[in-house]
């Protein structure tokens, strides 16, 4: 019988990734290549087992409160862009932040994720500024203890030393991508290399570092791999993707959304790139209904959990299964079951921050 020479290879470069010794690009190029449903089969298998090995079953579930859809910038992919003036918007008051992240932390979420545009009203507002989001993040740390993520796009320096102050573990700002020619086609007018230093600074300050990509936007295979290598340089502690979803009345409003196939195995890849870091299944995209297939790619964080009858939207899906308590914590658990996984309790997310933190 004749030896398939791709399927040979294939099985080569997954016994490296299975002992953990790194990737030649030309392998990474090849796996982002696979479209056999047997190779992929075998890709996601080992992301799964190099999952196990650093997490066992266990997953953990991000709370989401987009608190502010305001926003100055003008990314071409985005529904909240500033001249967008055909949705309703909305900026919660101090009051409805701390109400939502309450009922999230009783619910059993292990994060809160504290989203919002770059709302003018915080980044313009010389008077205040800043201060009454930093005084709610306080006010939740001190009621819950919980670990925060504050998402709030490329914050003044100072601003994030305070958030450090006040209590916020992680700092997350997506580059969406790694080829400068294609960020600038995708977040207009701002600056590359300000939002990379801003990572580096948070990095500094002590922050626990989420780096995201956007595909399905004109990346090529070699940019992403490009962004697996930036994204080691930069010692990012949870990698995203998130496949793009075109939005009405923006300039990418007609380009397709690229099938899910190609999202998954860059999670997959992501995973035998980072086997011990953080790589979430996002609700955001296809809701519930794409959970497992996230999940059985390799990812270990179940994020964007969104209370019903809350008034919040999501992004990619701005109402996609939020109202319907599809992004409940209820709801998700059977589909961990199915999929041979559990939730993690408090104390295993709280360890697995200290244990990587002393790694660091």
């Amino acid at each position: 019988m004749a030896i398939n020479p791709a399927a040979s290879k294939l099985d080569r470069i997954l016994e490296k990734s299975s002992k953990e010794i790194p990737l030649e690009k030309e392998e990474l190029l090849f796996l982002l290549r696979l479209s056999d449903e047997r190779d992929l089969s075998k890709v996601f298998e080992t992301a799964r087992l190099l999952r196990t090995r650093y997490f066992q079953n266990r997953v953990f579930i991000y709370g989401f409160v987009y608190f502010s859809t305001y926003c100055r910038n003008e990314c071409a992919f985005c529904l909240y862009r500033k001249s967008n003036s055909s949705l309703g918007r909305y900026r919660k008051t101090e009051l409805e932040i701390m109400e939502t992240a309450l009922s999230l932390v009783e619910l059993g979420v292990h994060l809160l994720d504290l989203t919002m545009g770059e709302d003018p009203f915080y980044f313009n507002n010389r008077e205040l500024g800043f201060e009454p989001l930093i005084r709610t993040v306080k006010h939740i740390k001190k009621r819950t203890g919980i670990p925060i993520m504050i998402s709030a796009g490329v914050l003044p320096e100072q601003v994030l030393m305070d958030f450090k102050e006040s209590g916020v573990d992680w700092y997350a700002t997506y580059q969406e991508t790694h080829n400068q020619d294609l960020y600038r086609k995708l977040r207009l007018g701002q600056s590359y290399d300000e939002r990379m230093e801003r990572k580096k600074s948070a990095r500094s300050l002590g922050f626990l570092l989420e780096e995201g990509l956007l595909t399905g936007v004109g990346d090529k295979d070699e940019d992403l791999v490009d962004s697996l290598e930036e994204m080691k340089k930069l010692g990012a502690d949870q990698l995203r993707v998130m496949s793009f979803v075109p939005q009405q009345n923006t300039p990418m409003e007609d380009v397709p959304s690229v099938p899910r196939l190609k999202e998954l195995l860059i999670i997959a890849v992501m995973r035998l790139v980072f086997p011990d870091r953080l790589i979430p299944a996002s609700l955001d995209v296809d809701g519930l209904s794409g959970l497992a297939d996230r999940l059985n790619a390799g990812a270990n964080v179940v994020t964007s959990v969104i209370p019903p009858h809350a008034g919040l939207a999501g992004v990619s899906n701005s109402s996609l299964d939020i109202e319907d308590g599809n992004r409940t914590i209820s709801k998700i658990i059977p589909v961990l079951k199915d999929c041979g996984l559990v939730s993690a309790s408090r104390e295993d997310y709280a360890e697995w921050i200290r244990q990587h933190n002393r790694t660091l």
